[in-house]
């Protein structure tokens, strides 16, 4: 190195030489703190030496003509030849336009800002306009804060695969059904798209991250057999008797509140149904339509002139965006009928609204009138007056599993099935009701026999499988 004594005590020093290997290892041993080591080769290139590293550095002008330096990386983990290499390739990215130390700064800023976006910011910002716009948006992100509240103050990109196996075993601890952690986790696993999607985070940190399917109980075991199930005519018989019940108790508990100081509430004896539960119920049973179609039905879907449903099916409207049409039977008519009368015959607006805000009822809403016609039941069975009850564990969905099914044990065609429930696919159709269709593959071999053995019954020479030879007529009919 060309240097002097009295440069070498000064802190701060600059000095200048070829930059090699062993012109670093000395510099790294003698410099003091602030020292510079400038390469006479190429310009900018330069050793810096700190209290508590050597640090490689190069200093350049950007477009703007500012200077900058940049640090590229820590001596001796990086050696000299690899630290030239590397401020041959950061100058040559100048020449270009860029600005190396900007870009880090950028990046750094970036990362930074990604760690402070924890997933409560995300929740109160950006998600919850964006959730706010949506159907079921308000339920999701409540879903989001109670099952999550654990993660509130991770930051969205930190999320690990042993996050989400903590969060699971602590769900299952709670004895919650695997649907349901299996729902939470897909509304997480969406917020995290979202995030990705807009540039808040660089990618999910969780894609692929799949939760661990516990093995079922026997209980389960038991209950997977019977989930998708249709109704035996003694439960029929118990759901109509526990939906008039409901009506007559609803009624019932009406006259008492008139009658004890409430006479400005509605006489419920002089209308066909007490609430809107009872005729979305028998919708559901005579359409088999999905609970989230009724709830989202309007007035403006019904034609009860040509008795047909013309709506678009809400699950599938991402595959298929267009209104379907269905024909309803003269008992969906009716009580279609019966309630838009007791409505005041609208032209518009939600067949099922809620009479306090004029939208949707909550999906959730109908989930207690049902429990209390179950209730109603097993009273009614305990009194003997119907045969047996609603299974206390009967899920509503169970009427549009039964209003398929019966149509399918009953000779409809699968397709024809399919268009009814609003599958997307008919493979679904196939998956959960095909075993439940008659199996006519022999009787069509059968049939096949017995139209040929008849056509055949005319012409004795034809006649073969019986013993005697056949005619080269016979067989030439056979190979035909």
């Amino acid at each position: 190195m060309n240097t002097t004594p009295s440069q070498q005590a000064r802190p701060g020093a600059r000095h200048k030489a070829k930059i090699t290997a062993r012109a670093a290892s000395e510099f790294h041993a003698n410099a003091s703190p602030s020292d510079r080591l400038w390469d006479t080769l190429l310009g900018g290139f330069h050793l810096i030496r700190r209290k508590s590293a050597t640090s490689w550095r190069l200093t350049y002008r950007n477009t703007a003509g500012k200077e900058r330096t940049i640090t590229l990386g820590r001596y001796p983990a990086m050696t000299a030849d690899q630290a030239r290499k590397l401020a041959h390739e950061t100058l040559t990215a100048t020449y270009q336009g860029d600005d190396p130390l900007a870009e880090r700064q950028a990046a750094k800023e970036h990362a930074r800002d990604q760690e402070q976006q924890t997933l409560v910011a995300y929740l109160a910002g950006p998600y919850e306009l964006y959730q706010n716009r949506r159907k079921r948006g308000r339920a999701t992100l409540q879903t989001l804060r109670r099952e999550f509240a654990d993660w509130m103050t991770k930051p969205l990109g930190s999320l690990t695969r042993t996050d989400v196996e903590r969060w699971q075993a602590a769900m299952e601890k709670r004895k919650l059904a695997f649907s349901t952690i299996q729902r939470a986790y897909g509304a997480m696993q969406t917020l995290l798209n979202h995030a990705a999607e807009r540039g808040t985070i660089d990618a999910n940190p969780l894609k692929g991250v799949k939760l661990e399917r516990p093995a079922l109980t026997e209980k389960e075991l038991a209950e997977a057999t019977t989930a998708r199930r249709y109704l035996e005519n003694q439960e029929v018989v118990a759901l109509f008797a526990g939906v008039e019940t409901y009506q007559e108790q609803r009624r019932e508990d009406r006259r008492r509140s008139r009658y004890h100081g409430k006479p400005w509430l509605p006489d419920l004896d002089g209308v066909v149904y007490v609430d809107y539960a009872p005729p979305l119920i028998l919708l559901m049973f005579y359409t088999g339509f999905r609970p989230g179609d009724l709830h989202g039905l309007r007035w403006e879907h019904v034609n009860l002139t040509f008795a047909t449903v013309r709506k678009v099916i809400e699950k599938i409207a991402h595959k298929r965006p267009e209104p379907q049409t269905f024909p309803i039977s003269p008992e969906a008519v009716a009580v279609l009928k019966a309630w838009h009368a007791q409505q005041g015959e609208p032209a518009t607006g939600y067949v099922f609204a809620n009479p306090k805000t004029g939208e949707r009822y909550d999906y959730t809403a109908i989930n207690r009138h049902w429990r209390r016609i179950k209730e109603h039941t097993a009273r009614l069975a305990k009194e003997n007056h119907i045969p047996r009850p609603l299974p206390a564990d009967l899920e509503l969905y169970s009427l549009r599993h039964n209003f398929a099914s019966q149509l399918i044990m009953k000779g409809a065609d699968l397709l024809a099935v399919s268009r009814l429930m609003g599958h997307a696919d008919i493979q679904t159709t196939i998956e959960h009701y095909g075993h439940l269709a008659p199996d006519h593959k022999r009787e069509f071999v059968n049939q096949f026999g017995r139209d040929y053995q008849a056509l055949l019954a005319g012409h004795p020479e034809s006649r073969t499988g019986t013993g005697e030879p056949a005619t080269s007529r016979g067989s030439q009919l056979g190979q035909a």
